[in-house]
């Protein structure tokens, strides 16, 4: 899978294991910055991430701030992507179960190394199931639409 992965100042160390990890699980893996832990400001990285899982470049996408909850505000922006943050298995299934949802968040300084691992692999493992979802999900593309159309 072509994984997007982005990160601020404060996940910057996260997203450098989860990038050599996913790249050994077999992953293609496009980095869109930080390479360093000098500031940045996140919703520059969450819109190169969004943008690029948007145009198809990207099949999901991994950002990590400092909770995870800045980055998914900004890539939420970008029409067409739905992201959230997570920090629990059953969250990270239901992300893309539920709400077919294209990249995950999560915060480098809330979770660990393990425990980051985990979530991204239940959340990869996951594709959107349909059913009573979908309906939900189109009700949030309609809200969207509204929104970018005044």
């Amino acid at each position: 899978m072509r994984i997007g992965i982005g990160a601020d100042q404060h996940g910057f160390r996260l997203k450098e294991v989860l990038k050599e990890y996913l790249a050994s699980e077999g992953h293609e893996i496009r980095d869109y910055g930080v390479a360093s832990e000098d500031p940045i400001d996140y919703p520059d990285v969450a819109e190169r991430v969004a943008r690029s899982v948007a145009s198809g470049d990207t099949e999901r996408g991994v950002l990590i701030c400092g909770t995870g909850l800045g980055m998914a505000i900004a890539a939420n922006k970008i029409p067409g992507i739905r992201a959230g943050t997570v920090s629990d298995p059953y969250s990270a299934e239901r992300l893309a179960k539920s709400n077919d949802a294209q990249i995950i968040c999560l915060g480098g300084r809330t979770i660990g190394v393990e425990v980051a691992r985990m979530l991204v692999d239940r959340y990869l493992a996951s594709e959107f199931q349909g059913g009573d979802s979908a309906r939900k999900v189109a009700k949030i593309e309609a809200l969207e639409h509204r929104g970018v159309a005044g």
